[in-house]
């Protein structure tokens, strides 16, 4: 490839999409995210555990005394301290919630789920990009070998224009008409290296790796043409991770529903205590009395709490018709994206098929461009044909080649849009 002086590695899409499942930021991200949401499913986190939380505490006094007794002169001590301690061991437990509990805990499993197919639409997404994305690579190459075809051609027609010049068939202008038509090919094999970076850099950026590293890339795009709309929107309805996260969520709303009737119900929980607790107060001097202030507490308590809601300003109501009315959203949102997903099925299958009939068409067309590109080059060789027909057919035979190589990426652009609406893309790399 012009430009290039150092040799690149060679990028198979196979390793392309190995690399990717590993390093793309995206997949890192979401992943991370569901190892959160499989942490969160625990009894704890549900309710069903009780809470044990230990206390100490220790306070320090300093105070000035005046004790005024009847017929007695005040006793009067300055600066007297006391130390207090209090150690104690609390313990709540909720044993009944009005099953609020065992709701939470399923609720926890189905954001689990929910999480585990959200991640799953998201390395679908991020495949279907890297397999894009390669074969846009695929396509700039494939597209500076054109160029580089037409550009040999132009310069055989600058010799040949030469020749004749040499000999006195040929006028001045026609070497300078060859000479900027080669140039001109020259620049847009230019903008064409353009293109192929660019495309490299998106490449990489979906790779999650350096975005300035050169490869080179396998020179064929694989077209299948066996899909049928039947089987492939079949496996849409039961396998596309959308629909499947949509139904989760719906279930999600089915369990606030019950959660929020379930406030209706008693409360009971249970409670302990054990504490310890110790005051000391300095030594006071009364003439020749001694006393002190010492008191020390040890013991426990327990009890059983029942609560139920009596009137809350019809809260409770409010907040069951909501849930009632989240459950009908829930549902239509999985109908509307049902319906979407079916018809970008309908949509991407119709481009599929057309790009198909497309792509026999313009190969037929290609083998007659490169016929007609031979023949007008050696019928100008000849002096039988005009430079103006030359150039004609030398772009006719870009121009063709060019719509094929647009063609062939369509149409595998529609098959992986297809494969990744109906889940099947992981199924390949597995």
């Amino acid at each position: 490839m012009p430009g290039l002086t150092q040799a690149q590695e060679k990028l198979t899409l196979e390793q392309a999409i190995q690399f990717g499942l590993q390093h793309n930021y995206d997949i890192r991200i979401v992943s991370k995210e569901q190892t959160i949401a499989e942490n969160n499913v625990t009894l704890g986190n549900a309710g069903f555990l009780p809470a044990l939380d230990a206390r100490y505490t220790r306070d320090f006094s300093r105070n000035d005394l005046r004790n005024q007794f009847e017929n007695n002169e005040p006793r009067i001590v300055d600066n007297s301290t006391t130390r207090a301690s209090n150690a104690s061991m609390l313990l709540n437990w909720t044993i009944f919630d009005g099953g609020r509990m065992f709701i939470n805990h399923n609720r926890l499993k189905a954001l689990e789920r929910s999480g585990a197919f959200f991640t799953k639409a998201t390395i679908e997404t991020t495949l279907a990009n890297i397999i894009i994305a390669y074969h846009e690579v695929v396509r700039q190459a494939r597209k500076i070998n054109s160029i580089e075809d037409a550009i040999a051609i132009s310069e055989q027609r600058v010799n040949i224009t030469q020749e004749q010049y040499n000999v006195g068939v040929s006028a001045k202008v026609e070497i300078l008409r060859a000479q900027v038509d080669y140039n001109a090919d020259r620049a847009e094999l230019l903008r064409q290296l353009e293109l192929l970076q660019t495309s490299k850099i998106t490449l990489n950026q979906l790779l999650g790796r350096d975005p300035n590293i050169d490869f080179m890339v396998d020179d064929i795009i694989e077209v299948s043409n066996d899909f049928r709309l039947a089987s492939v929107n079949n496996q849409l309805l039961s396998s596309n991770p959308n629909l499947q996260r949509l139904r989760i969520n719906r279930d999600i709303a089915l369990y606030d529903l019950r959660s929020t009737r379930a406030m209706r119900l008693p409360m009971i929980g249970l409670s302990s205590a054990y504490g310890l607790n110790r005051q000391l107060q300095d030594p006071v001097i009364f003439g020749n009395t001694v006393g002190t202030n010492e008191s020390r507490r040890q013991g426990f308590n327990y009890g059983l709490t029942i609560s139920m809601p009596i009137f809350n300003g019809l809260e409770i109501n409010r907040q069951v018709q909501n849930s009632r009315i989240a459950v009908e959203a829930n549902s239509l949102a999985l109908q509307r994206e049902q319906n979407a997903l079916q018809s970008d099925m309908s949509r991407a299958f119709t481009r599929y098929q057309n790009r198909l009939q497309l792509l026999e068409l313009e190969e037929s067309n290609l083998v007659l461009a490169k016929q007609n590109a031979e023949i007008a080059l050696e019928r100008y060789r000849l002096g039988l044909l005009t430079a103006i027909e030359l150039r004609e057919a030398q772009r006719n035979q870009l121009v063709a080649e060019t719509r094929l190589i647009d063609i062939q990426f369509e149409a595998k652009a529609s098959e992986t849009e297809l494969k990744r609406i109906g889940s099947t893309l992981l199924d390949e790399v597995d």
